[in-house]
């Protein structure tokens, strides 16, 4: 049986200074509505748009994870995420005043102890997860990554480790990951660096928050560890961290050699690629999801104009995903380019319109009342869509405010971007 969605009782607070950019920062992290997931707020950067954990907004940074959207960024979110991952934490906004999140003694612990504090409680909404069938690696140099189907809904990671250090031994070590687990054996893990490269990193402008107390120097002799395989386990708590931008509770068994941020992000890529495979063929339903018998008791169009066949998946009021299914029946062909049918670009458009306009009419606010478009602005037609095509519609809300919504749309067959819009509206009474 699958859990519910969960989130904090009550707000954390925390204060301290970014591992890398040494600077001071403030944050709160607060409950969040069931389908909200995680979600970072610059609070010093006016109208900044929440950053979703998601691997959608993942930018590339070394020796950290980054998440950006627009102008906003954030560093060094991956502590933070492993203990959403491993304490089961699916909903949370986090405020912080500053780019980095407070690197506190270099582990996950101080989260585990605040959130614990705080308490955690199950909502109603059933948590999204995804049960691996089939193996996804990834190699990069010497670095892999293998994903393995396993036979008991959970997640094991093991990790095995080599240091280019004199004196400094790898090793490896595994564990199924629970609340337990994670708190007692993953947490407590320090950051660390190798002894050899602190001056280089210290120049490049790397960890100008890092001490000895958050962060192990392997090849010190005066360095004193905190838990055997101290390193490791920490590999494993960025591991965690990077695996929640999946979206999704994973079951597998995970077995890392010499990876890191770059490579666990690839993971995630090719994982997201293969679950939204599954969803978008009916071989994974969610519970959110609905079929055109629901669609048409929502939504006013009815055929030739109904441009919408299934809904995946709906995350609150933040997000939705639908297919269209386009067949050389459709209407218009007979009359759009029809030695050479396609899918007009001003219906894929209103295809992404019909589906926010299903998210939108969710809120109970929003009950007896109609999404009405008004403009579309950012338009791109990227590629052709063609009888046989399953377009696969995304939406996202940016912002909402008294009558009016802003969202974003995307449209991609066989994982390829073929159309995206911004797309705003006024609710008006049915």
């Amino acid at each position: 049986m699958s859990r519910r969605q969960r989130t904090l009782r009550t707000v954390v607070e925390l204060s301290g200074i970014g591992l890398h950019s040494g600077q001071s920062v403030r944050t709160r992290i607060l409950p969040a509505p069931q389908g909200t997931g995680v979600e970072f707020v610059r609070t010093d950067l006016p109208d900044a748009p929440p950053i979703p954990a998601h691997i959608t907004y993942h930018s590339q940074k070394e020796r950290r994870t980054r998440l950006q959207r627009g102008p906003a960024e954030v560093d060094t979110v991956e502590h933070l995420l492993a203990v959403c991952t491993g304490l089961g934490v699916d909903n949370l906004t986090v405020e912080l005043d500053g780019p980095e999140l407070p690197g506190l003694d270099g582990s996950a612990a101080e989260y585990v102890r605040l959130f614990q504090q705080a308490g955690i409680v199950d909502q109603s909404a059933e948590a999204r997860e995804f049960r691996l069938e089939q193996p996804v690696y990834v190699r990069q140099g010497a670095a892999t990554l293998v994903a393995l189907p396993t036979e008991k809904p959970a997640l094991t990671l093991q990790y095995v480790a080599s240091f280019d250090e004199p004196g400094v031994d790898g090793g490896s070590f595994q564990l199924d990951v629970s609340p337990e687990t994670f708190g007692r054996e993953i947490a407590p893990a320090r950051t660390f660096c190798l002894a050899s490269e602190v001056e280089a990193l210290q120049k490049a402008g790397f960890g100008k928050g890092a001490t000895r107390e958050n962060t192990v120097v392997l090849g010190d002799p005066a360095m004193q560890l905190r838990l055997p395989n101290e390193p490791v386990r920490h590999k494993l708590l960025d591991l965690l961290g990077d695996l929640h931008l999946l979206g999704a509770e994973l079951h597998a068994h995970i077995i890392a050699t010499r990876s890191g941020h770059a490579t666990n992000a690839e993971l995630v890529r090719r994982l997201l690629d293969l679950m939204r495979a599954l969803e978008t063929g009916g071989v994974i339903r969610r519970e959110s999801g609905l079929d055109v018998r629901e669609i048409l008791r929502m939504l006013p169009h009815r055929y030739p104009f109904l441009l919408i066949d299934r809904v995946i998946e709906i995350d609150g009021y933040r997000r939705a995903v639908a297919i269209k299914n386009v067949t050389i029946n459709e209407p218009f062909f007979s009359g759009h380019f029809p030695s050479a049918p396609l899918m007009p670009g001003v219906l894929q458009l209103e295809a992404m319109a019909q589906l926010a306009g299903v998210l939108l009419l969710r809120k109970l606010e929003n009950s007896g009342k109609l999404a009405v478009l008004w403009a579309i602005d950012k338009v791109k037609l990227r590629g052709a869509v063609v009888p046989g095509d399953q377009l696969r519609i995304e939406v996202e809300t940016l912002r909402t405010k008294d009558q009016t919504a802003q969202v974003r749309g995307t449209g991609t067959v066989a994982g390829k971007l073929v159309c995206e819009a911004t797309l705003m509206f006024t609710m008006v009474d049915a």
